[in-house]
């Protein structure tokens, strides 16, 4: 299936599988990971002054083929409306990012050519049922306190603003800030950027760090044809498969695939959208939602299993997705299925990312992000260029450095 969307055919973009290692003359930073983590790292790192080279065995333009849990997501900028208690800390982190998005977007179009599907349009969460409605009333709360921008509505004020709801749904909140992107193409995007700030890409996979490196380097990143890669740094993207990269120390910990199947549809040619914005919902204690795109795509989501790296899309799965989904918007029954996908979800031990320089001299991690991978995609870029540069994490993003267990613990 191929990605909607302006600019050059994707083989432009894109650098042959078989692409040799770089000899520019001394090591750089060596980026493990193609998905939304390692090539905004990779981007903000050339822009930087850094050389940079990317290593990712899956062709940024055929998402179908990608195992980047980037490639699969839905793409909701949604600090607001999926805000969880107890993770505060991680909610204003990702209030931080959501404000870095229009400059990040504007800067990210004209330095690739590439249009990302940027929407600020707001995000509606709504409840099926008095239950669902007293969650959401919580939620409400808890917005409030943290000084986040939401309105609580009736279910008719939610009905007018979206009027294919069903007339079950109780009640909602508007969060006017919580937006949304095609992490598709924002994928492309950034892979242009990258190319165009001088980001050197290589198709395989990481194998394994070492160190030394050679020709005097302090790592050596062996790819898993053979080929080592001499970098002074290295960073470590690889989503939920970064824990199997083997490395000088245990430095990475045990990350979990949490499986999310979702399915991709399309509102029938000649009718009109079906919501105009996103659209969250509670439905007897089960998320669900709906992304509206510019070019009549709907992404319908998502599952949250603990699997193992179980990727087979299943009955059950999908028939929860679309149950819920039609219990809040009835008219998804009449949208075009495109596309089935699942992806897998890298998280922490605490479910909080993991940024930064590890105890192992020059090697860092930039993963763990969980359920909030494409929404602190700026602030992720941010903090890793600041990472490669200085060796510190601003203070804003101490509390997510990749080295924050016990010295004297591993993560074994």
């Amino acid at each position: 299936m191929r990605v909607p969307g302006t600019g050059p055919e994707p083989d432009t973009i894109r650098p042959t599988s078989d692409a040799p290692a770089p000899d520019a003359p001394g090591p750089g930073v060596v980026v493990a990971g193609g998905g939304l983590a390692g090539r905004v790292t990779a981007w903000r790192a050339a822009q930087a002054g850094l050389r940079v080279t990317l290593v990712e065995p899956d062709p940024v333009a055929d998402p179908a083929r990608a195992r980047a849990a980037s490639a699969v997501a839905a793409g909701m900028l949604t600090p607001a409306t999926e805000a969880v208690f107890g993770e505060e800390p991680l909610m204003e982190f990702g209030i931080r990012s959501a404000a870095l998005f229009p400059g990040f977007v504007a800067e990210l179009e004209e330095a690739s050519g590439l249009e990302v599907g940027y929407r600020a349009t707001g995000t509606l969460l709504v409840a099926f049922d008095a239950d669902d409605l007293a969650v959401l009333d919580r939620l409400h709360k808890l917005q409030r306190r943290l000084g986040v921008a939401t309105e609580r509505l009736t279910g008719r004020e939610c009905r007018r603003l979206e009027p294919v709801l069903a007339p079950s749904v109780r009640g909602g909140v508007l969060a006017p800030d919580d937006h949304s992107v095609d992490p598709r193409l924002l994928l492309r995007a950034l892979a242009a950027a990258g190319a165009r700030a001088g980001v050197a890409e290589v198709g395989a996979r990481v194998a394994s760090v070492e160190r030394p490196g050679p020709r005097g380097a302090r790592l050596g990143v062996v790819l898993d044809d053979g080929r080592v890669l001499p970098a002074d740094q290295a960073v470590v993207a690889a989503g939920c498969w970064s824990d199997r990269i083997g490395l000088p120390e245990p430095v990475v910990p045990p990350l979990r695939p949490v499986k999310g199947q979702l399915l991709r549809t399309r509102v029938p040619a000649g009718e009109p959208p079906l919501v105009g914005r996103t659209v969250r919902g509670l439905v007897r204690g089960f998320p669900v939602y709906l992304v509206p795109r510019a070019d009549g795509e709907v992404v319908i989501g998502a599952t949250q299993e603990e699997l193992g790296y179980d990727t087979s899309p299943t009955v059950g799965g999908l028939w929860q997705v679309l149950r819920d989904a039609r219990e809040l918007v009835p008219g998804v029954t009449e949208l075009e299925i495109t596309e089935t996908c699942v992806g897998l979800r890298p998280g922490s031990p605490d479910n909080e990312p993991l940024l930064g320089p590890t105890r192992v001299p020059g090697l860092h991690l930039a993963g763990g992000h969980f359920r909030h991978g494409v929404l602190l995609t700026p602030v992720t870029g941010e903090v890793m260029a600041r990472a490669l540069t200085t060796g510190t994490l601003p203070g804003y993003a101490e509390r997510f450095a990749a080295d924050r267990a016990d010295e004297t613990t591993t993560w074994e």
